[in-house]
């Protein structure tokens, strides 16, 4: 009995991670656009994020954040070769710079993210 109760369970798991994208409920544009409305509503008090608390809590995450931004705007490589870079926390700010070798001339990137809503800035810094 316990093994037509495993068996079961498992032919059951099997079949609801195959489901394909039809089988699936999709809520649609409207839906989604309807909840943007409502999450930016100032009167809207639901959020998750309070922009009080921290979402991001160390700065392995803040850099994951920084390089997905960054790589978009000036190229994973040229980023990349900004390694090692300085990364600083204050309060809720991380403050992350790139770093050029000593007697170099160019420019490197600065961006800080709020540690409380991902907010971001980001410039380019002459060295």
């Amino acid at each position: 009995m316990r093994k037509i109760l495993l068996f079961l369970s498992l032919l059951i798991f099997i079949i609801s991670c195959s489901q394909s994208k039809s089988e699936r409920i999709i809520l649609g544009e409207k839906y989604a656009k309807s909840e943007l409305e409502k999450t930016l509503n100032p009167k809207n008090e639901h959020n998750v994020i309070d922009n009080k608390s921290l979402i991001i809590t160390n700065k392995e995450t803040a850099v994951k954040i920084a390089e997905t931004i960054l790589f978009e705007i000036y190229g994973k490589k040229n980023i990349e070769n900004q390694k090692p870079y300085e990364i600083y926390k204050f309060e809720n700010f991380y403050v992350i710079l790139g770093t050029l070798p000593k007697n170099s001339v160019g420019g490197t990137f600065i961006i800080i993210i709020d540690g409380t809503n991902s907010k971001n800035f980001t410039r380019k810094i002459k060295k």
